[in-house]
């Protein structure tokens, strides 16, 4: 066998790769071809290093996959996995160039079903929010001085334990009512709403507390319903919901009047410690003792300087006595001066009367004079009228229309009461009214003629 070399100059043999040459240009390769998706599967093999990275295997029934979670993102997680449980990741599909094994770099880690859990949460968040249950204009403030609590939670749950524990250390005279109910459960939602709906309608507290320990989204479905939400709204007092820890966030802290991020953070909210209400108290009393005797200072100042001001019962009438004999001489120097004035323009006012009276005989004398020449003027001139009126008259009687009208003469108007002087004015079919000497006639027009010259 004959080997022969070619001889063209232009020849360039392949590139050699080296190893990690070869795995690092396979994982761009992957993470360009799969970009981050969820990935279901069971954790088996799981570790956690000392570094804060979790390393496990994401297995099915037919195949498994390295995985790998870095420390950066494990502690955002909320949960440690355990062998065996059922989770959905967020991975990037990735070659580990070291050993060149193909794995997945999980970016983010939840329980199984956990996607559809929060997606349905979501739905009832934005249907309920449509409806108004969340308005912070429906929010209740809480009593400032709560006499009787109520608790609507399960009896053997260690929030319960916390709760009292913590009214108890704040608010010891406060009474509580509990209103049991199971937490968590396929019939809780129905129970938890039923012993909401019992509290509102006994009305026997005047805050109550909705209140779960912590747990995972399944454990604190309950408080995710539809029910519950409408149950919070219609409760007849204020509800503070503590469900949860503080990251955990359910449909029944939206409705609630006041969400708290835990069950003790509840119970501090709805009462306020028994101390901090005394020492107020104390502050209050000091402030109104202070109050009174500053009043009561006052108080005395004002009667010292009205004493000062008041006279001697017997003194005071003296001295009110020399007044009133004052007034009483003013005033009958008041009253007679007047009279003096007046007397003495009287007088003067006689004393020329008396110089300009008039000679009343030689006046009346006169008037009788005057009254006889103004009687005859006045006959003389009365009988020249009466002769004017009764030619007047005479001519007043020639021209009477009554005379014209018995000499065979109308007076004719139309329907509007208008004189008709000229056939103009009048139309066939029109009615005339007709005025005689000793009546009147009312005449309907046939035809009108006009004047023929």
């Amino acid at each position: 066998m004959t080997y022969t070399t070619p001889t063209d100059s232009s020849y360039t043999p392949p590139a050699v790769l080296t190893v990690t040459a070869l795995n690092q240009a396979v994982a761009r390769l992957l993470e360009r071809s799969f970009p981050l998706t969820w990935i279901a599967g069971e954790v088996s093999n799981f570790t956690r290093a000392s570094s804060g990275h979790w390393y496990f295997t994401l297995k099915d029934d037919a195949a498994q996959v390295r995985a790998v979670m870095f420390r950066g993102r494990a502690q955002f997680a909320g949960f440690t996995p355990r062998e065996g449980d059922k989770v959905e990741v967020r991975a990037l599909v990735t070659l580990y160039g070291a050993r060149g094994d193909y794995q997945i770099n999980v970016e983010a880690i939840r329980r199984a079903g956990v996607g559809a859990l929060y997606e349905a949460f979501l739905r009832l968040k934005e249907k309920l929010g449509a409806l108004g249950l969340f308005d912070p204009e429906r929010k209740r403030p809480l009593p400032l001085f709560p006499k009787t609590i109520g608790i609507v939670t399960s009896p053997q749950a260690a929030a319960l334990h916390d709760v009292l524990t913590a009214l108890r250390r704040r608010a010891p005279h406060v009474r509580i009512i509990i209103y049991p109910t199971p937490v968590q459960g396929q019939q809780a939602p129905e129970k938890i709403a039923a012993a909401i709906a019992t509290a509102s309608r006994r009305a026997e507290c005047d805050v109550l507390l909705v209140c779960r320990g912590g747990g995972s989204i399944e454990d604190l479905w309950s408080f995710n319903d539809e029910n519950v939400a409408y149950a919070i709204a219609e409760c007849s007092m204020p509800v503070i919901s503590g469900v949860g820890h503080e990251t955990d966030v359910t449909i029944a802290d939206f409705s609630a009047d006041v969400r708290a991020a835990t069950p003790t953070a509840a119970a501090e909210l709805a009462a306020t410690p028994r101390a901090d209400w005394l020492a107020s108290l104390r502050a209050d009393a000091t402030d109104l003792r202070r109050a009174m005797r500053r009043r009561l200072e006052d108080a005395t100042q004002t009667l010292d300087r009205h004493s000062r001001r008041l006279l001697n019962p017997l003194a005071q009438l003296g001295h009110q006595r020399l007044q009133l004999l004052a007034l009483s001489t003013a005033l009958t120097h008041a009253t007679r001066a007047p009279l003096n004035q007046a007397q003495f323009r009287l007088d003067r006012l006689a004393a020329r009367w008396a110089t300009q009276r008039p000679d009343l005989n030689r006046l009346r004398t006169d008037l009788l004079s005057s009254q006889r020449r103004a009687g005859l003027a006045i006959g003389h001139r009365l009988e020249q009228q009466r002769h004017a009126l009764h030619g007047l008259a005479a001519q007043l009687e020639l021209l009477n229309p009554q005379r014209t009208l018995e000499r065979g003469y109308a007076i004719v108007t139309d329907a509007a009461g208008h004189i008709v002087r000229a056939p103009a004015q009048l139309q066939p079919r029109h009615s005339i009214h007709l005025q005689l000497a000793d009546g009147s006639a009312r005449v309907d027009i046939a035809s009108v003629q006009p004047t023929l010259e």
